[in-house]
């Protein structure tokens, strides 16, 4: 759901992050600017989600998640320099989303879907490792480069640039996604923070099985992403291979795993 959030950044007027280009290394000068930008980022989209009352304060999903999502941000907290934190969104659809500055969204239809906690610790891990390696900052800054070239840096230096940004990026919405190896990385990347976290990094590879398994139109985004499943079972597999001492205290048997017990139905209050 990347889109979401550069729609939300760009209607609020915000100036497109700076960055380095591939390859180089940034200063620590130039690594704080990145961080308070990436922090200022994040905040937006928190507000522009709130203001749309998206985001729960309160329901007896948190239950559910909270213990699954405190058990990853621990492990994951120290390889990422702002706080992690996960919060519930009311959507229709199963997903879940790293924004930039910390902030993981998982929709509570997500809940309904996995079978298990470690099938939603597995989602909340590969989100996890997308704000370790800031990927959703890289989109960001690759499309705000894209949208000086169409649309003129005059243009975008004028008081209405946050509703051009806008609607350009209204219209890219369909093509916005992570590449096939940011999304592969970020399968091996949070298979290394299942495990660290005492979660079954095998959960993400049942989460493929239940989505071949599921109706197309209900799969989570992260799922659909570039590279097939089989590709992605199979690097991880081989990246379980080749880390024994660690992986192998995690069954590959999905029966071993404690399933999900979910109130139907369950009630909410939204943030305001």
């Amino acid at each position: 759901m990347v889109f979401g959030l550069l729609v939300l950044l760009a209607g609020a007027g915000l100036r497109a992050p700076g960055g380095t280009a591939a390859g180089e290394e940034a200063q620590p000068g130039q690594q704080a600017q990145s961080i308070e930008e990436e922090r200022q980022l994040g905040d937006s989209i928190f507000q522009g989600l709130k203001e749309k009352r998206e985001i729960l304060k309160s329901s007896p999903l948190y239950t559910i998640l909270s213990p699954i999502a405190a058990d990853i941000v621990r492990a994951a907290q120290p390889r990422y320099p702002l706080p992690i934190h996960v919060y519930l969104v009311h959507d229709s659809q199963p997903n879940a989303y790293a924004a930039p500055g910390g902030n993981v969204y998982v929709t509570d239809e997500l809940l309904y879907f996995v079978r298990n906690r470690d099938e939603l610790a597995g989602t909340l891990c590969h989100e996890v490792s997308h704000l370790i390696h800031h990927d959703s900052m890289a989109v960001v800054e690759q499309q705000m480069r894209i949208l000086r070239r169409e649309l003129g840096a005059a243009i975008l230096l004028g008081p209405s640039a946050g509703n051009v940004l806008a609607i350009a990026l209204l219209g890219k919405l369909h093509s916005l996604s992570y590449s096939r190896d940011v999304e592969a990385r970020a399968d091996l990347t949070g298979a290394d923070v299942c495990a660290a976290s005492g979660h079954n990094p095998w959960g993400l590879i049942w989460l493929f099985g239940a989505f071949e398994n599921s109706n197309a139109q209900t799969m989570p985004e992260f799922l659909s992403d570039h590279p097939d499943n089989q590709r992605r079972i199979e690097a991880l597999q081989e990246h379980f291979n080749e880390n024994p001492q660690v992986m192998s205290r995690f069954s590959s048997d999905p029966n071993s795993a404690a399933r999900l017990s979910v109130p139907a139905d369950a009630s909410e209050v939204f943030l305001r």
